[in-house]
């Protein structure tokens, strides 16, 4: 994966409109995406430093893990303004 401009991506994100997460919610998203990595690794598919930087400004964000994979494929999608340099 290319390097991600964290700054850029938390810009575009604070520019979408959806419900973000409560405190709470945020917490308990931060514990089950530290298990999914947890296996991810178990796994030998490490996710990079710019990788985990991304998901952890996510969910400082207050962006559902539900949502995470939609917002990645509409950044990069073909032909959109990339993220990632």
């Amino acid at each position: 994966m290319p390097t991600i401009d964290i700054d850029a991506l938390r810009t575009r994100i604070r520019a979408m409109e959806f419900e973000r997460g409560t405190a709470e919610q945020v917490a308990l998203w931060k514990r089950d995406v530290a298990e999914a990595r947890a296996n991810l690794v178990i796994e030998d598919m490490s996710p990079t430093r710019d990788e985990d930087a991304m998901f952890a400004m996510m969910l400082e964000e207050g962006v559902p893990p539900a949502m995470m994979p939609a917002i990645m494929l509409d950044l990069y999608r073909p032909g959109s303004d990339q993220i990632a340099a």
